[in-house]
């Protein structure tokens, strides 16, 4: 694709141009094009749909043939920076692949239309040549600041010189300081690659030599960074990412938890001497707008954000670094549902660039494209500066059972008990938020459930209340069951991470405890606190959920333990077994990770299961053998290909209805076969009842045709209907 018009510019009013906008729609509309407006395809612009004014992007490819006369004009050209042939073409890519309209794919890069327009300049202050007939300690304070030639602020003027406003406006009002306009200021600085190399180790140098290597090449290329826990992965790709910054190339980090990953933005800026730009949800409004101006603009050069920062519209976008790329949070389930590592592999093909895929535990599909030599790996075998691995073990729960009531083996405990004792600290983890899973009632059997979910209220003990953790419905936990009406006879069923904690503080009661969950009240900014507190030594015990498993540096944390290492492995995911070891690998390598001498304990009902057998063997190369042998023996991804469509509506009859329908509109095929319809695990969410179909097809099969073809020869979505095709599904929920 070339930035060549493929229209005629607006030199005439008989000019008409596509335009994509943000909306749900198949393809761009036609509008005409002012005599005196100046567009070309990638420029955003203001157009009339329906009675509203919305922005879009000028499409390429040819227009319909139409009266110009008859078509709605282009309103306005934005100042803006076009979007580029390279992400035009990737949006076109991923609408293709995802099944999902063009427009709603633009509608991710054209998420702030504040933007759009050039930032306005600050009013400032400079001094000038003339001085004031009368002096006074005040206005001199102010004058000797301002002798430096430099542009200020009124308000920054009068706090650094240490007087009130007053004084400044006096002085300008006798011309002594004049008045100029202030550019806006850079969200963050350029970061510096020299601005401090760091001393790493032979295989660190070596595996970062290659990767220099690739950001130095004129092709696109992937590179797996495969290192254990504590191999210094981060400072390995951060020579690339100084390579990239040298060459005058922009760099895209993404993370999958951004904004917990304070520890990250410090590192960053000790390599670079400043933080990068971040791009997360829980970015300012304000905020967002600058960054996305001045990554367009080319003024920012390195971002590290979440999945939706692949859509940001980069000048000069030369590397993509995926950090945990194995981590499900990559994974988008609404409205347009794709997968931001393997489309950041797609990126970087369409604009020639290098990608990195980071991980302890890579995804076996990164794996197998590894082994196949699609990509290329580069493997830390080792600690950095010799430091030890976890020692593992598991501990039988048939064996060494909890005490009546609990949930923690005499085992654990006491290994807790010395690790508090030596000043050291332990990680309970548990991957199930609030205090219990499930509240009912002795007397009558009553289970409190969501009204609009099939799901159980999950009890929150701290808050006070029972909630839905799939459509936020919460109620007051009830004295008596409003069933039978009995007083006091209400029983939590299961452990939540507030029960662990509760547990750990009947038995160390002098201890240090802190509860880390996604959910806790204060949100974000108090899990950043907390996060901090633990690195610096001010917890004995900490209780946690996978948010603990996000690559966090504890140094003090020596015991580790797993509170249900079973909990993963009862679902019918096909990628049950995966992500449990992925998810478990991760948290006991936060133990140990600065040389001192440490466990990993994994509670289990199942010791001789082959995930739990994988884990304390330390021998990862056995497991991800047998899983890649059973996922191409059932052909499954990587080896064969998996599309779901998800129906839903407001009463369980239209919802099954239709998805017998889109069944029936199947194309027959030996490659491809339809599984379903049948009802969704999850039947209803938010009064929404679900039935779900699996698509199943051979590496070569096209699942997006066979899709298409059943949407379109099956019935029309009409009424509460709505269908949702996931290519690729990571959830079966």
């Amino acid at each position: 694709m070339t930035d060549s018009p493929q229209f005629t510019l607006a030199q005439t009013r008989q000019a008409i141009v596509p335009v994509l906008v943000p909306m749900p729609a198949a393809r761009p509309y036609s509008y005409a094009v002012p005599e005196d407006m100046d567009v070309r395809p990638g420029s955003i612009v203001q157009v009339p749909l329906g009675p509203r004014q919305v922005s879009g992007v000028v499409w390429d490819g040819e227009t319909d043939s139409v009266d110009p006369a008859k078509l709605r004009p282009v309103t306005q050209v934005f100042d803006c920076p076009p979007i580029s042939p390279d992400m035009r073409r990737f949006i076109d890519w991923v609408a293709d692949y995802t099944l999902s309209p063009p427009g709603m794919v633009a509608r991710m890069v054209l998420r702030v239309p504040a933007a759009f327009d050039p930032e306005p300049p600050t009013q400032g202050l400079r001094l000038a040549d003339r001085r004031p007939e009368r002096m006074t300690a005040a206005r001199a304070r102010v004058i000797e600041l301002a002798q430096d030639g430099l542009s200020w602020t009124r308000s920054g003027l009068a706090r650094a010189a240490g007087v009130s406003a007053g004084v400044v406006d006096g002085l300008v009002k006798h011309d002594v300081l004049e008045t100029v306009l202030i550019p806006p200021q850079p969200v963050v600085a350029v970061p510096d690659p020299e601005y401090y190399r760091p001393d790493l180790s032979a295989e660190q140098r070596a595996a970062a030599d290659r990767l220099v290597a690739s950001v130095g090449g004129a092709a696109s290329s992937v590179c797996l960074l495969d290192g254990v826990t504590g191999s210094g992965k981060t400072e390995v790709y951060f020579e690339a990412v100084a390579e990239a910054i040298a060459q005058g190339r922009q760099v895209l980090i993404m993370l999958p938890e951004i904004a917990l990953t304070a520890a990250f933005l410090e590192r960053f800026e000790q390599r670079f001497g400043c933080r990068p730009a971040q791009w997360h949800s829980d970015v300012a409004p304000r905020m967002r707008e600058k960054v996305w101006r001045q990554t367009a603009t080319g003024d920012v050069r390195v971002v590290a954000g979440a999945r939706s920062s692949l859509f940001l519209p980069f000048a000069e976008l030369g590397l993509i670094v995926v950090d945990e790329e194995h981590d499900l949070a990559y994974k988008q389930e609404d409205r347009v549902f794709y997968n931001a590592r393997d489309m950041a592999v797609v990126r970087g093909h369409l604009g020639g660039f290098p990608v990195v895929l980071a991980s302890a535990t890579p995804s076996v599909e990164s794996r197998v494209n590894a082994d196949a030599g699609k990509y290329r790996r580069i493997h830390l075998p080792e600690r950095f500066g010799g430091a030890a691995l976890p020692e593992l073990g598991l501990i039988d729960l048939r064996r060494a059972a909890p005490a009546r009531g609990g949930f923690l083996s005499p085992v654990l405990l006491e290994d807790i008990g010395k690790t508090v004792e030596r000043g050291e600290q332990a990680l309970l983890f548990l991957n199930r938020r609030g205090y219990a899973p499930l509240t009912l009632c002795r007397v009558c059997g009553h289970r409190f459930e969501c009204p609009d979910c099939s799901a159980w209220l999950v009890e929150h003990r701290f808050r006070g209340q029972l909630q839905c953790h799939h459509c936020g419905y919460s109620e007051r936990v009830p004295e008596a069951c409003p069933e039978c009406g009995t007083l006091d006879h209400l029983v939590a069923c299961g452990p939540g991470v507030e029960r662990i904690a509760e547990e750990v503080d009947r038995h160390f009661p002098d201890a240090r405890t802190i509860v880390l969950s996604s959910d806790m009240m204060g949100g974000v900014t108090r899990l950043r606190l907390e996060l901090e507190a633990i690195a610096q030594g001010e917890a004995d015990i900490v209780v946690g959920t996978q948010l603990v498993a996000k690559g966090h540096n504890f140094p003090m944390m020596t015991l580790v333990g797993i509170v249900d290492a079973d909990l993963g492995l009862g679902s019918g995911d096909p990628r049950a077994a995966e992500r449990t070891f992925q998810l478990l690998s991760q948290v006991t390598g936060r133990a140990g990770r600065t040389g001192r001498h440490s466990r990993g304990l994994l509670q289990t009902y199942q010791p001789m299961h082959p995930v739990m057998q994988a884990i304390i063997s330390g021998d990862p190369e056995a497991f991800y053998a047998r899983e890649i042998e059973e996922r191409e023996r059932a052909g499954l991804p990587p080896f064969g290909r998996l599309a779901a469509l998800i129906v839903s509506a407001n009463d369980r009859l239209t919802s099954e209805t239709h998805a017998r329908g889109l069944r029936q509109a199947a194309p027959r095929t030996r490659d491809i076969t339809v599984l379903g319809p049948a009802e969704a695990p999850m039947a209803l969410i938010r009064g929404r009842h679900r039935f779900r179909l699996l698509v199943h097809g051979n590496r070569q099969a096209d699942i997006q045709a066979f899709v298409r073809t059943m949407i379109e020869k099956g019935p029309k979505q009409r009424g509460s209907v709505r269908v949702q095709v996931d290519i690729d599904p990571q959830s079966f929920m």
